[in-house]
């Protein structure tokens, strides 16, 4: 097992609230004002929220009707997902002129490794400091940063701040860092874990230092040595800027439930038709095809089934979509399906995601 690394210099930038801050920033009436994006107060999902809409409780992945009782003045707006693509290639640009290595986890968020940089700066704050005031200069919008000497720190580190914050955790603070923080904190350990935690007497970093690898091991698998290493200070999983796809998805939120498998599978052809269009766009296939059934109590089901040979046309993918829609009855009428292809032959083509190099 390796030690502690205290030589990299890692940054995370996370944009605060994106979609809600692009909108209000080019809707001058929304500046100020609770505003989600995606969803309605009748259907659909929240995709984000405003910071506004933030302190009624209303949080991205939260019913549009559950955020509207929340807060009664919400405003919902429609994702815009070509603009927030084109202020993605903004950002981009800033941050290759800083380093080759970056990795983006999702739309508002990626690593930076600046241990070597274009600018010849040993300082990875001082670097941080001026990216979030060229972000800022250049798109207008704010944006937070985390910086320590691993992806796991700093990943934490860059909510400490927010908005428009961002804290260093320099090596000699790893350690009181970790020790001190909520267990709920702690990158990775989700919702269930963290109760499962407190149940084992596990409220802080210093607490879970307490336990033995067996301990952690037993209870929670082969995440247990995660997080023994990571509270640690080790975590030497590298910046990456070639991520590889390991899925490709399609689905949809219905305006009205649909409680008839004929009318599904009419939806299904929509979807898979989607899919086919993603799965060409960045020429991969795949053997594994699953079905998400989202029903009216918001209740999730996933159907799988993995094939011998690599597909990738709508024909093949709606076969067996049929084969796991009617595998077994409904116990409900249906908001949201979707179909993904995974176990894809991207290994074997090496395939490098170019167009989502980026992601903010």
């Amino acid at each position: 097992m390796q030690g502690l690394n205290p030589n990299r210099k890692i940054i995370h930038i996370d944009m605060d609230a994106f979609y809600a801050s692009v909108e209000q920033m080019d809707n001058p009436l929304l500046r100020g004002k609770p505003v989600a994006v995606g969803g309605s107060e009748n259907r659909g999902v929240v995709a984000a929220a405003s910071y506004e809409a933030r302190k009624f409780g209303v949080r991205s992945a939260i019913s549009g009707a559950l955020a509207k009782k929340y807060c009664p003045e919400l405003i919902f707006v429609q994702p815009r997902f070509d603009r927030y693509k084109e202020i993605s290639n903004k950002i981009r640009k800033i941050f290759y002129e800083y380093t080759d290595l970056v990795e983006p986890l999702s739309l508002d968020e990626a690593y930076l490794d600046v241990t070597k940089n274009k600018k010849g700066n040993p300082s990875a704050s001082l670097l941080a400091q001026e990216i979030r005031l060229r972000i800022l200069n250049e798109t207008g919008l704010t944006a937070s940063a985390g910086i320590s000497i691993n992806k796991f720190v700093a990943k934490i580190a860059s909510d400490y701040n927010k908005p428009n914050g961002q804290k260093t955790v320099s090596p000699d603070e790893v350690i009181p860092f970790l020790e001190e923080l909520p267990i709920r904190k702690f990158y990775g350990v989700g919702k269930v874990t963290t109760e499962k935690m407190y149940q084992l007497g596990i409220f802080t970093g210093v607490d879970l230092k307490s336990k033995t690898l067996d301990f952690l091991e037993k209870h929670f698998g082969k995440s247990g040595n995660f997080y023994f290493d990571v509270v640690r200070g080790i975590h030497n999983s590298e910046v990456k800027s070639d991520r590889i796809t390991k899925s490709v998805a399609a689905e949809h939120t219905f305006d009205i439930n649909l409680s008839s498998e004929i009318f599904m599978m009419e939806k299904l052809e929509s979807i898979a038709i989607s899919l086919e269009k993603r799965l060409k766009k960045y020429d991969v296939a795949g053997k594994t095809v699953t079905l998400k059934i989202k029903f009216s109590d918001f209740t999730q089901q996933t159907r799988s089934k993995t094939v011998p040979y690599f597909i990738s046309d709508k024909g093949l993918i709606l076969e067996i979509v049929k084969e796991l829609l009617f595998q077994e009855r409904m116990k409900d009428s249906v908001r949201l399906l979707g179909i993904s292809l995974s176990n894809l032959n991207t290994e074997e083509k090496k395939f490098l995601v170019v167009q989502l190099k980026f992601a903010f």
